[in-house]
C-alpha cells in the first residue's frame, strides 16, 4: 500500500511554480498577484485562507486577504467583488466558502470575473471543463488528477466510483476522468445518498473518489483488494484523547480500507495540500493570459 503524498507533491508544485516567478521578475514582469475574501469567522475558513496567504508567500506572489465582519451584507460583498473584477493589479482571487446564511452563494459566485476566477467556480469556466477547453479547473479535481497522473496510476478503462455530486468536487471529478485526458479515459459512476445498491457499485471499483461529507463513510467491507482510494473529505470528530479535543478523519475508514488498498490519500495531508497548490496554479496561468 502506497501512501499518496499531498504534502510532497504540492512542496513540488510550489517549488516549480517559485521557478516561473523567478523567470518573471528576472524579465522585469509583474509577479502573480492573488486575493481571499473572508467573510465572518468560521475556524476552517480562517485555517485555509492562511494556508492560501503563506503558500503566496513562498512562492513569491502577491497576495491580499480581505476580511469581511459575518454581518456583511450581500450588497457589500457583491461592490467587494466588482472592485476586484476591475482591479488590474489583482490577477485572481477567491470568495472563501461558505458564506454566512443571509448571503446567496450563487450569486457571489456568479458575480466573479470568469477571467479572475482561480477557483474555476463559475458557470463559464464549468461550461469550459466540460466542453474540455482550456479554462481554470476547479482546484480540488485539478489537484486530484494531478495526483493520480505524478504518481502514475492507471486510469484508462478503468471503474471510478465518484462518491457525492457536489457542484465544486463531485460532478466536476466525474467529467474530468471521463474525458480524453492522461488521468482519465475512466469509466465513471457518480453514487449519491439516493443511489441504491451503492456497496454493488464500490465493490466494483478500481478506483474511489469519496467525497460525499460523511466522516468515515466507506469502510474495508465496501472496497476490492487493490483498489486506489481518493478520501476528499474532512471531518472534526470528537476525541478526548487530544489535546483539541478532536481529531480530523476522512470520507474513508483510514484503518480498515487501507488493508486493502494499492494507494490511499491520508486525512489531513492528502488532497488538501493539493487544492492551495493548484490555486496557485490557476493564479500562475491568469497572470500568464494577462500577459498575451
Amino acid at each position: 500500500m502506497t501512501i499518496l503524498d499531498g504534502k510532497k507533491v504540492s512542496n513540488d508544485i510550489k517549488d516549480e511554480i517559485a521557478e516561473h516567478v523567478k523567470a518573471m521578475v528576472s524579465k522585469g514582469e509583474k509577479v502573480p498577484h492573488l486575493a481571499a475574501i473572508l467573510v465572518g469567522t468560521d475556524g476552517a475558513s480562517m485555517t485555509y485562507v492562511n494556508a492560501k496567504v503563506k503558500a503566496c508567500e513562498r512562492i513569491g506572489f502577491n497576495s491580499t486577504l480581505i476580511d469581511l465582519p459575518d454581518y456583511t451584507t450581500e450588497e457589500e460583498l457583491l461592490q467587494k467583488i466588482d472592485q476586484l473584477n476591475t482591479d488590474n493589479d489583482i490577477d485572481g482571487f477567491i470568495v472563501q466558502l461558505p458564506l454566512p446564511k443571509h448571503i446567496d452563494e450563487q450569486k457571489v459566485l456568479m458575480a466573479v470575473n470568469p477571467d479572475k476566477d482561480v477557483d474555476g467556480f463559475h458557470p463559464t469556466n464549468v461550461g469550459k471543463m466540460a466542453l474540455d477547453l482550456p479554462t481554470f479547473l476547479p482546484a480540488t479535481p485539478y489537484g486530484i488528477m494531478e495526483l493520480l497522473e505524478r504518481y502514475q496510476i492507471e486510469t484508462s478503462g478503468k471503474n471510478v466510483v465518484v462518491l457525492g455530486r457536489s457542484h465544486i468536487v463531485g460532478r466536476p471529478m466525474s467529467i474530468l476522468m471521463s474525458q480524453k485526458r492522461k488521468a482519465g479515459d475512466a469509466t465513471v459512476t457518480v453514487v449519491h445518498s439516493r443511489s441504491k445498491n451503492l456497496k454493488e457499485i464500490t465493490l466494483e471499483a478500481d478506483i474511489v473518489v469519496a467525497a460525499i461529507g460523511i466522516s468515515e463513510f466507506l469502510t474495508g467491507d465496501m472496497v476490492k483488494e487493490d483498489v486506489v482510494i481518493i478520501d476528499v473529505g474532512i471531518t472534526r470528530v470528537p476525541d478526548a484523547t487530544k489535546k483539541t479535543g478532536y481529531r480530523l478523519a476522512g470520507d474513508v475508514e483510514f484503518e480498515s480500507v487501507s488493508k486493502k488498498a494499492s494507494y490511499i490519500t491520508p486525512v489531513p495531508g492528502g488532497v488538501g495540500p493539493m487544492t492551495i497548490a493548484m490555486l496557485l496554479k490557476n493564479t500562475l496561468l491568469a497572470r500568464k493570459r494577462n500577459l498575451q
